[in-house]
């Protein structure tokens, strides 16, 4: 297990790449960027940076839907520093003017018109490029780029679309992968993508290198899961589950759940060959970071898997859980009709004729056609099931019926307590206690069915422990850098035992850390959070501090929870200086703002609506998340001397909080 890289407490800023600003970068951050940010960072007495993730995402604004774990994204190569740019000033000149006076970074056209100009300089300087014994020696000591380079070969050939709609060249094995990308009809516009990464892998390792030199921390993301549509699920699918979605399960801000589309691992495929995929992931990072976010790490013990015939994660179940067996319910007495009725939607007669006639507006004809296509009768009885073909949401959703009735059936799906996921085997549905069956259990019943699914959960949270530890002690085993864990949601009782035992430093968002079960939800307080943690008022996926305040918190509440009772109602300069000198005072080793959060510390950046400062907004999609930038260059907000001395403030108010530190252990 390597030492602890983050050993003394920090200060540390969030800020993508593509947010950066500096007279030198086209239109979005750069990694060269970097280094003057972190010179800022030194003015500024922070310690650390953290990124978000870095991976090519193709035309996809979104960090977290990457097209490989290993290839960086070209958008953050500074084009003007390659020596084949010579010739193309103008080209570059005119990006500049085109981009660089815009709010947002205009992902998208950015993104198109750097690759255009890239194809066109290499178009150039082929011959030379492909007898650069730099060069060739980079690919051979990279064997992702052979893979990733003819997979984003067939994606251009497929008009973007995803492998699994490309009408040949599904997925592919490593022979023919390699004959394609040794074809010499192919050859150059293989080689086009490997020397760009190339060039993005020498201009990130040197400004990590100059981080380095400059004594701060670089953090990285490295989310979980990966896109379905990716490089790595096309051309490894041994390693993936792709019959199953992975998401979350409900919550107060999505009841719906989240199913995100990205296939769950097959773990013991990867224990198979010794988990090499994580551990070549976990080295390519290592050239670049002294720390890395775990994002989702709960996924690690088990992660909420919904079927692909479904869309609401509420269908979904934890991945891998103890199942409930016909077993078990012929144990509390069930016969095979009282097990089909509570593992089966019952759709009485009336319903289908209310949803289709009262409320859609159909007639007696729809209605019957909704009966002889998707249901099937019990008897006699005034109650229908349904047809056997179908097996999930998008089955219903496929079948030609009236449109309410499609709804109707869609929510009926779900009325249910159990949902056979293999012959067998059946989970309990997230709101099974909202179904037909269980409300008609009398309450003895009620309460033997509960307490069969505690049971079940209770052993299912030992296969999560083990299963967590195992995993997980292989990533902290396998680099030097420090694991951070972003340990969010519903946390079985084994994750926070896990993640102390291999000093892995878990997540405290202060806004979030509450009493959840105790009457009035009280903030644990700051000083009682683990010194081996990451604190942060906000993280990309929430509000700034600022729109929080303003739309969001109970002002009273907070203001008393960290002893500024009189704190001001309007959200300015000395509201954000009282409640992140709080935060810099937790226990917690690492504490962590977003860069809007700093900003929010001098009048000089506070913008007309503060939803303008927001990352991303959870469940939408649209040009504006992942799209924020700085308002100025990183060299015009060096030079806010308010701004310098309020962010200095915090780092010393780390240090007064050291020096309590110090002397507590000193007294003992």
């Amino acid at each position: 297990m390597p030492d602890c890289a983050l050993n003394k407490r920090l200060i540390g800023v969030v800020v993508p790449v593509s947010a950066l600003r500096s007279k030198e970068s086209v239109g979005v951050g750069e990694f060269a960027d970097l280094v003057e940010f972190a010179q800022l960072a030194v003015k500024l007495d922070i310690g650390l940076i953290q990124l978000l993730p870095v991976n090519d995402t193709g035309y996809e604004s979104s960090p977290y839907f990457a097209l490989t774990a290993f290839a960086l994204n070209p958008i953050y190569l500074r084009i003007g520093d390659i020596p084949e740019s010579e010739g193309f000033r103008k080209n570059l000149d005119e990006m500049c003017t085109a981009f660089e006076g815009l709010k947002r970074v205009p992902y998208y056209k950015v993104a198109k018109t750097k690759i255009e100009l890239l194809r066109d300089m290499y178009d150039a300087h082929k011959d030379a490029i492909e007898q650069d014994s730099a060069f060739n020696k980079w690919i051979t000591a990279n064997g992702w780029i052979a893979p990733y380079a003819v997979y984003r070969v067939l994606k251009e050939e497929n008009d973007m679309k995803s492998w699994m709609d490309w009408p040949t060249s599904g997925h592919l094995d490593e022979k023919e992968i390699d004959a394609l990308w040794n074809n010499r009809g192919k050859r150059a516009r293989h080689l086009f993508w490997a020397w760009v990464q190339y060039h993005l892998d020498k201009q990130f390792s040197a400004a990590a290198k100059e981080i380095q030199k400059l004594g701060i921390v670089l953090k990285g993301d490295i989310p979980i899961l990966m896109n379905i549509d990716s490089a790595d699920v096309w051309a490894h699918p041994d390693i993936f589950n792709n019959e199953l979605s992975a998401g979350a399960p409900p919550d107060m801000y999505s009841p719906a759940g989240q199913n995100w589309g990205f296939p769950i691992y097959d773990w013991q495929a990867q224990e198979k060959n010794n988990f090499a995929w994580w551990k070549e992931r976990l080295k390519l990072a290592g050239k670049y970071y002294g720390a890395y976010r775990i994002d989702h790490v709960l996924g690690f013990f088990r992660i909420w898997s919904t079927s692909r015939k479904n869309d609401s994660a509420a269908l979904g179940r934890y991945v891998e859980a103890d199942p409930i067996k016909v077993s078990d319910m012929k144990a509390l007495g069930y016969d095979s009709g009282r097990i089909r009725w509570i593992c089966e939607p019952h759709i009485p007669t009336h319903e289908i004729w209310d949803a289709v006639q009262r409320n859609g507006g159909g007639n007696q004809q729809d209605v019957e056609h909704v009966f002889n296509t998707a249901l099937e009768r019990i008897g006699n009885e005034e109650l229908w099931l349904f047809k056997n073909y179908i097996n999930g949401e998008q089955d219903i959703r496929n079948l030609d019926i009236h449109p309410s009735a499609k709804n109707y059936l869609c929510l009926v799906w779900a009325n249910r307590i159990f949902l056979e996921y293999e012959q067998g085997c059946y989970a309990p549905l997230w709101y099974y206690k909202n179904s037909r069956a269980y409300l008609s259990l009398s309450a003895a019943e009620k309460e033997a069915l509960d307490k069969l699914i505690e049971k079940k959960d209770a052993s299912s949270q030992k296969k999560w422990e083990a299963q967590g530890k195992k995993l997980l002690a292989v990533l902290v085993e396998s680099s030097p850098m420090q694991a951070c864990a972003e340990d969010l949601g519903a946390v079985p009782l084994c994750v926070p035992k896990t993640l102390a035992k291999l000093k892995i430093f878990g997540l405290r968002v202060v806004r979030w850390h509450r009493q959840w079960d105790t009457a009035g939800q009280p903030y644990i307080p700051l000083a009682e959070y683990p010194e081996l943690s990451v604190c942060t008022p906000s993280v990309h996926d929430s509000s700034t501090m600022r729109e929080w305040w303003e739309n969001e918190a109970e002002q009273d509440a907070f203001a008393h929870f960290i002893g500024a009772p009189s704190l001001p109602k309007v959200y300015n300069p000395g509201t954000a200086r009282i409640v992140l000198k709080a935060v810099a005072a937790a226990a917690s080793r690492i504490r962590v703002f977003q860069m809007q959060d700093l900003l929010h510390l001098s009048p000089r950046w506070y913008g007309e609506d503060p939803a303008d400062d927001r990352i991303n907004v959870p469940g939408t999609c649209n040009e504006f998340n992942w799209c924020w930038r700085l308002p100025a260059t990183i060299c015009e907000i060096a030079d806010d001397v308010e701004l310098v001395g309020a962010v200095k403030m915090l780092a010393a108010v780390k240090k007064a909080a050291e020096q309590k530190v110090s002397r507590k252990a000193a007294a003992i």
